[in-house]
């Protein structure tokens, strides 16, 4: 077991210094383990007691622990589309290569977490979204050494507990359709917000056709759109899974799989496919760059997971998000002003 706390300048040879110390303006760091020189300094300058930690012949030195703990996490980091710094100071960062989203084992991490206090790993939340170089996780020894029967049973816990699912299709297609009366900076905006989204994945819009909010034209229009996968942004609400979009898709020969889900902004979306392509029926809200709920399912999608009921309903735990202040119908009446304005 660890030892740590005063210890006398004669008898600290080999420890490991716990607090940094000024010696003729150069600085003594923190987890130096202190030499014969740095014996023959500290009495020099008349200090006969550091505070220093000195590991038993069972304890695992703080970077080799977290070395060993970031290899048993990610034991192929570019089959996981990870990239591992050299540990320093009992951290290892886990950084993505390329945009996707982050999946992990929370059963395996919490586990791991509650073996050692001293032994911790810290993650993005399950799916979140990454761009390249995002860092994902990061493993941190907190004490100068750990037991290695605590490391080892963190080790066993972790395996492959942590990894990247790259974005896997590339472009997509757009559909907008325009109602009378609708401005056309509101196409224009719903294009942009849209671009943007997929450019943050590394995807790029292949195509774009606005049409009249017409079953049988939105029909052709899609059957017609370049793109790995197809995305509606209707000028008209969908209200209704028989409303015109999740029609124009059926009548397209396509599937509709589900309208409505439990993250707000974000209600009101239908998702279904078009053959092998995914199609996603975007609610109003993604034309703001605000979070939504279709973030959430274009993200995954996008990296070939499946999407299923369950899936969707998970997202509910969470779900309620920041408002968009642009939303037509916002969630809370507008509240009459207050004495502060």
């Amino acid at each position: 077991m660890m030892e740590f706390g005063p210890v006398a300048t004669d008898q600290a040879q080999g420890a490991i210094l716990a607090h940094s110390v000024m010696l003729n303006g150069q600085r003594l760091r923190k987890g130096l383990v202190l030499g014969p020189d740095d014996i023959a300094s500290l009495r020099a300058a008349g200090i006969a007691q550091v505070v220093a930690a000195r590991p038993g012949p069972d304890d695992v030195p703080e970077d080799a622990a977290a070395a060993r703990l970031a290899a048993a996490l990610v034991p192929d980091p570019a089959a996981a589309g990870l990239v591992l710094t050299d540990p320093f100071t009992g951290r290892v960062n886990l950084n993505a290569v390329a945009p996707g989203i982050v999946l992990l084992d929370p059963a395996a991490i919490h586990a791991l977490n509650r073996i050692d206090p001293a032994i911790t790993l810290a993650t993005l939340a399950p799916f979140a979204r990454v761009s390249a170089g995002t860092l994902v996780g990061t493993v941190k020894i907190i004490t100068y050494a750990v037991p290695q029967a605590a490391l080892a049973q963190a080790e066993a816990l972790a395996q492959r507990a942590i990894r990247m699912q790259p974005v896997v299709r590339r472009s997509a297609g757009l559909l907008m359709t325009d109602v009378p009366g609708q401005q056309d900076r509101l196409i224009a905006k719903g294009r942009r917000a849209v671009e943007a989204r997929l450019r943050a994945l590394g995807m790029t819009l292949a195509g774009v056709a606005t049409v009249p909010h017409e079953i049988d034209i939105m029909a052709r229009a899609l059957a017609d759109l370049p793109g790995e996968m197809l995305l509606i942004l209707t000028g008209s609400a969908t209200s209704d899974p028989g409303d015109t979009a999740p029609q124009a898709v059926r009548a397209a020969g396509g599937t509709v799989l589900r309208f409505g889900m439990p993250v707000d902004p974000g209600n009101l979306l239908f998702h279904g496919h078009l053959g092998s392509r995914p199609v996603i029926g975007l609610p109003g809200c993604a034309r703001s760059l605000a979070l939504n709920g279709a973030d959430w399912v274009l993200e995954r999608l996008a990296c070939g997971l499946t999407l299923t009921d369950d899936d969707i309903a998970a997202m509910g735990v969470g779900g309620l998000l920041k408002e968009i202040a642009v939303r037509p119908q916002p969630r809370e009446a507008q509240q009459g002003r207050t004495a502060h304005g």
